[in-house]
């Protein structure tokens, strides 16, 4: 096949030990990790703050929509999931000494310099998407605590500046500063810190959607069906909640068992999908048309619900460098020969902080990033490179499935983008 060869030669520099654009991001891991390990790791791979959006988008776009919409992602992701891993140990096969640790590092033994690049600029991408929602979130959680609009003061200002402009420019600064640090080796039981923080804080507001609902819900008001329009808006908030596809190739290489490990992710998704599900309509059942983009905003004053506010807003603070670190790793291997970088750095911080400065809503940001970003990233790149390595021996049945998922995530990818954008010079306007 016409891959074989640059597989081969893929291989080869794969094992080059310079920093160079076909040096691995990742080494080769020991499988290690049992089944229970292994649904925590895409747990923890796939959760994230994502989900506090989720009731405003069940609220956009009708609950059973969203629920749909939601368990046609979570299925079409674990398919997808499954493709790139079912692509590496193919490859892998056909040449005992080709190992492919990342997500990257396929798209390089199968298209080349321009598949590793294109990789390479969707997690970009994706990340930094991913922080800029850390800011909004951080922006907007404090202005809701500290400086809430009331019926005396409809435009607070703090220095001359908006409440959440005020906020994201003061996490600069220290972002600057965590973001300078070389390894993120001693931040990395924060990731751990995070999710119990995200999973305490879906508890504290599942609790109180279920008080808000006992004592009645009325329905009748409740939207069930949107536009079709906003199907590709709560697709992109879904695709934007399951994303982890990064992630799958070094968890599978970890574990024990890797005729199981299909059947491990799909539980996990399955899971997930559920979770959101009830997450999502619960919070949209409990507070109807008044749901807001982030549901931590309807929750009360309390002491509970302002200390979740704040764990979340400190969660996310210190996993933003984290979330950041690939991005580093990508940048510092391309224009600085692989090494630290701190100007380069600093830069990206800038840009992170000026696009969440320019963005108006935290859900409408999330659709963007999962239509324009993870479309790509989670479906047309895993069928693409699952057609180009099997084309010569799969059957009609398996061309027709990947040439629709390829089709369906660039149409969805075009559709979902120009939506969201809309969405939000809407909001601007």
């Amino acid at each position: 096949m016409v891959f074989e060869k640059e597989a081969n030669s893929s291989s080869k520099r794969l094992r080059s030990p310079s920093a160079t654009e076909e040096t691995p991001l990742l080494g080769a891991p020991k499988p290690q990790s049992s089944q229970s390990k292994t649904f925590a790791n895409v747990f923890i791979a796939i959760v994230g703050a994502g989900v506090l959006g989720m009731p405003y988008s069940f609220k956009r776009t009708g609950w059973v929509m969203s629920l749909l919409t939601l368990f046609f992602v979570a299925f079409l992701t674990h398919h997808c999931m499954m493709l790139l891993v079912y692509t590496r140990r193919k490859l892998e096969s056909s040449d005992a000494a080709t190992k492919i640790p990342s997500f990257g590092d396929l798209g390089f033994s199968v298209c080349g310099s321009m598949g590793r690049l294109v990789v390479d600029v969707l997690i970009i991408l994706a990340q930094t998407g991913f922080c800029v929602g850390y800011l909004l979130f951080i922006g907007n959680t404090m202005t809701h605590l500290i400086n809430p609009i009331t019926s005396t003061d409809l435009s607070p200002k703090i220095m001359g500046l908006a409440p959440k402009s005020f906020y994201i420019w003061g996490c600069f600064p220290f972002q600057v500063g965590l973001n300078s640090i070389k390894t993120l080796t001693h931040m990395a039981p924060l990731s751990i810190f995070a999710d119990v923080v995200d999973l305490g804080a879906m508890g504290v507001v599942i609790i109180e959607d279920l008080m808000i609902m006992i004592k009645g819900v009325d329905f009748g008001g409740l939207k069930s069906f949107g536009d079709v329009s906003l199907f590709f808006y709560a697709l992109g908030v879904s695709v934007y909640s399951f994303e982890g596809v990064g992630m799958v190739l070094p968890l599978e290489s970890e574990v024990k068992d890797k005729d199981k490990f299909g059947r491990v992710l799909g539980f996990t998704m399955l899971f997930i999908a559920l979770m959101y599900g009830c997450f999502g309509a619960f919070g949209y059942f409990a507070f109807g048309e008044q749901t807001k983009d982030l549901i931590t905003a309807n929750l009360g004053k309390g002491v509970i619900s302002t200390l979740v506010k704040l764990g979340l807003v400190i969660n996310l603070f210190f996993t933003l460098p984290i979330m950041m670190n690939p991005v580093y790793e990508i940048v510092e291997r391309r224009l600085w020969g692989g090494r630290f970088c701190l100007w380069l750095r600093w830069l990206l911080v800038l840009v992170v902080c000026l696009v969440a400065l320019l963005v108006p809503n935290f859900a409408d940001f999330m659709a963007l990033v999962g239509s324009g970003v993870c479309c790509v990233l989670g479906f047309v790149l895993p069928s693409l490179f699952h057609l180009l390595v099997f084309k010569g021996e799969m059957g009609w049945k398996q061309w027709l499935s990947d040439v629709s998922i390829l089709a369906l995530g660039i149409v969805l990818g075009i559709s979902g983008t120009w939506f969201a954008l809309q969405e939000i010079f809407a909001s601007k306007i």
